[in-house]
């Protein structure tokens, strides 16, 4: 899995809403999104990937170990694969997303910044 971004491509980058992954769309669309493909089902689905991602975001995080990383316990991004994460992604998810991530036994934390005040 290579996290490379070539030059001039960084206008395909999306973030995911649920986890904050940073890829290219056509890497959404080709695989999903490593951390949340089994719930959201972006493959092939470029409806999903308009909804469920955002190109607008803020910083980005490189973590090659999130599971010994304060970063990555601040972002909550323990037990993620290794990749770029943007610190807050902006966008609203659609509620039926919403339950059905919660549905599937997740817990769906805002990753606009919003969520970090509630706990």
């Amino acid at each position: 899995m290579s996290n490379y971004v070539p030059p001039g491509q960084h206008r395909q980058l999306r973030a995911c809403m649920v986890c904050s992954i940073v890829m290219p769309s056509s890497r959404f669309r080709r695989e999903g999104c490593p951390n949340c493909e089994e719930f959201l089902e972006l493959a092939g689905h470029e409806d999903s990937i308009q909804e469920c991602t955002s190109q607008v975001y803020e910083g980005l995080i490189t973590l090659s170990d999130p599971t010994s990383s304060w970063v990555a316990r601040w972002q909550r991004l323990e037990g993620y694969v290794p990749g770029v994460y943007a610190v807050k992604v902006t966008g609203i998810l659609p509620e039926e997303i919403i339950a059905t991530i919660e549905g599937a036994g997740a817990r769906y934390i805002p990753r606009d910044g919003s969520g970090l005040a509630d706990e």
